[in-house]
């Protein structure tokens, strides 16, 4: 990212819950997650809380940067579901040629895959009016969000604020996982480059790779283009290594240490 990119005000977003789910290849029965929140899954969280149908534009929200950082990656889960069982024929799936299904070839087995436990720390980087009416509708949404799928809805807080130089702060917020008496390994994801993202470490702390970021490491099918359809985008991905006492704990533990950190910033009047 550029500096000036780097320096204006970002949004970021706390996204944890007992589950979530970031479609990239769901394919009629087989729907799939990635590993860390999509660009299509955040701009429908955000869609969500603008109050945004189907059929309107979100040319506004692709245009949005996104980078996460994954504070827990949660464990895998894959999950069995049954649709259209005991009914009859008029209430059945609709097959793909229009017509209903006969009752006795009516159930439909679903295989649903999730991420369990996981915490994402989500930054958002662009035009600052929209920036601004995101952080509004995440304020009072008009329609619930929810982390990717509509069973999953997410824990508070999701909205930490529209904070300047956004990517400095989505290094230094507190980790959302377990103490630990080691550092930490800490992975980003972005659709840009990740080789400027900022250290967390001051001058006398632990190497750091600085090249790694600079270059795509494979592509996603998840940037919206128009109604249901997408169109492939790079995936950048970088590594770093971060302080133990960055490690904030779960629960109430994690929401402290959070609230401590948030406080510093509105007091010295840099949150918004």
């Amino acid at each position: 990212m550029s500096e000036t990119d780097t320096a204006a005000p970002g949004l970021l977003l706390h996204l944890a819950g007992p589950l979530q789910s970031w479609g990239t290849r769901s394919h009629y029965n087989e729907r799939d997650t990635a590993p860390h929140p999509t660009r299509s899954g955040i701009i429908g969280l955000l869609g969500a809380c603008l109050g945004r149908a189907r059929d309107e534009s979100i040319e506004d929200l692709a245009r949005l940067s996104l980078t996460t950082r994954t504070d827990r990656p949660g464990v895998l889960l894959r999950d069995l579901h049954t649709v259209g069982g005991g009914l009859p024929a008029k209430g059945t799936v609709t097959t793909a040629e229009g017509k209903k299904r006969p009752p006795s070839q009516g159930t439909l087995l679903s295989h649903r895959s999730y991420l369990a436990d996981a915490a994402f720390t989500v930054c958002l980087t662009g035009d600052l009016h929209t920036l601004r009416a995101c952080e509004q509708a995440l304020r009072t949404p008009h329609w619930p969000p929810y982390l990717g799928r509509r069973s999953c809805p997410p824990e508070g807080p999701l909205l930490l604020g529209l904070l300047p130089d956004p990517l400095h702060h989505l290094v230094q917020l507190p980790l959302a996982r377990p103490r630990s008496r080691g550092d930490a390994r800490i992975d980003y994801h972005s659709d840009h480059p990740l080789d400027q993202l900022p250290t967390p470490w001051p001058a006398q702390g632990p190497p750091q790779d600085q090249q790694q970021g600079a270059v795509a490491v494979s592509e996603l099918n998840d940037d919206p283009h128009g109604g249901r359809a997408f169109r492939a985008r790079a995936l950048y991905r970088r590594t770093l290594t971060q302080p133990a006492d960055q490690c904030a704990g779960q629960g109430t533990d994690y929401l402290t240490v959070l609230a401590l950190y948030l406080d510093a910033l509105s007091s010295k009047g840099a949150a918004r």
